[in-house]
């Protein structure tokens, strides 16, 4: 079979040629090499973590397939030390790489735990090497781990007796203390190690002022704010999102917050405090069922004089029902004298019908479609914080464009 590439070229079906073979056209993949820009900032990336021992031995650690990969595939020449620890199996005696291996061949736990503190071995690798666990072993382990890494694995720290130890203990809580400011720690991950780890109260309230103060540190909602909760047919997945976006902005709003679920009716939902535990409370009772009417929720809202500048809508734009979402915001807009601006949190399988008809309306409308990740819900809140739409397009155009460093 004969391959031939063929760049410019849109690819075709396979055509039999003369004696029976076949001749495929192809415009990508394994059939043409990477850009010269690409591989020059790949031997860029590669050279100054090989000019770093250090750096480069944290990398081959963590991600050593992936290394020998880039060097393969790309013909890049590795260093004398690359060579030695990827290709040669050699690393330098006192390395990262060496100790590594030192962790392997320990036969005591007390060993462990000292190699692991020198060579500083990163938890995620170290754990899947040591034998035995005792005091010693927790404290190197824990000493090495990022505060999101304590909060993952809670449960396991708990399980091997982490808390029975006060000198381990007490740094899991001063981990957990870092991870109030830490800038790569999910506030969710923190209510999620609340709801599924059975910790002592200190701890719970450590965890419980971790995903407060990471919410908080997305930015503060100054403006009203109403959350609409679509409840209809099939909406599960709604009110689990409504659970925690209204726990989510509870938490940081500065100013009134309105809450309806609906579905052909708008329910009133409201919360005993910010807490997602609280959240579920009160919408306890809520289950999917129903048609589908938006606009009741916006007719509920003017019918109460309630004046926001912004709403959120959770739901899969499938409107089946009066009143419509556009004539009532229309409507809303009239008679508060005020222009919302509106952010359809779309869940899985949603339309675009409201979006479609909003534009016709000539309403701006944002949305954010749910794939499924609850952690990446309080992205949300930069976007709901921005005081206007003109703000957040001058801080964009004020940001520095990236430049290219000098080979």
């Amino acid at each position: 079979m004969d391959r031939k590439a063929s760049r410019g070229k849109k690819p075709g079906k396979p055509k039999l040629a003369e004696g029976g073979t076949v001749t495929l056209t192809d415009t990508f993949g394994l059939f043409r090499n990477v850009p010269r820009s690409l591989k020059t900032e790949v031997v860029r990336y590669l050279r100054e973590r090989e000019a770093d021992a250090d750096w480069f031995d944290s990398t081959a650690i963590t991600a050593r397939k992936t290394l020998k990969r880039l060097y393969a595939l790309l013909h890049v020449k590795p260093g004398p030390r690359a060579q030695a620890v990827l290709f040669d199996e050699r690393p330098p005696e006192g390395s990262k790489l060496a100790g590594l291996k030192d962790l392997a061949k320990a036969e005591t736990a007390d060993e462990q735990a000292k190699l692991i503190a020198i060579h500083n071995i990163p938890f995620r690798v170290a754990i899947g090497l040591v034998k035995a666990v005792n005091p010693k072993v927790l404290t190197a382990l824990v000493g090495r781990m990022s505060p999101q890494e304590v909060i993952n694995n809670l449960d396991m720290l708990r399980k091997r007796g982490a808390f029975e130890d006060t000198g381990v203990k007490a740094l899991i809580e001063s981990k957990l203390e870092s991870a109030k400011t830490a800038t790569r720690v999910s506030a969710f991950k923190a209510e999620k190690a609340l709801e599924s780890v059975p910790v002592s109260a200190a701890v719970r309230q450590k965890l419980e002022a971790v995903a407060d103060s990471q919410v908080k540190a997305r930015g503060r909602i100054a403006r009203p704010t109403a959350l609409l909760i679509d409840k209809s047919g099939s909406m599960s997945q709604a009110i689990e999102i409504g659970k925690r976006l209204g726990s989510l902005l509870a938490a940081v709003a500065d100013k009134e917050l309105f809450v309806y679920a609906f579905d052909s009716i708008a329910y009133p939902v409201e919360s005993a405090g910010p807490e997602l535990s609280a959240w579920e409370r009160a919408l306890t009772g809520i289950t999917a069922g129903g048609n589908t009417s938006v606009g009741v929720g916006i007719d509920q809202l003017r019918r109460k004089k309630q004046r926001v500048e912004q709403i959120v809508v959770v739901t899969d734009e499938g409107e089946n029902a009066e009143p419509r979402f556009v004539p009532a915001l229309l409507k809303y807009r009239e008679e508060l004298k005020t222009d919302p601006t509106i952010c359809f949190v779309k869940v899985s399988g949603a339309t675009t019908q409201l979006e479609d008809e909003c534009k016709k309306a000539g309403i701006a409308v944002d949305a954010y479609q749910f794939n499924g990740d609850y952690y990446a819900l309080p992205n949300l809140v930069p976007l709901l914080a921005r005081p206007s739409k003109l703000e957040l397009l001058q801080e964009i155009l004020e940001y520095p464009l990236p430049v290219r460093r000098a080979g």
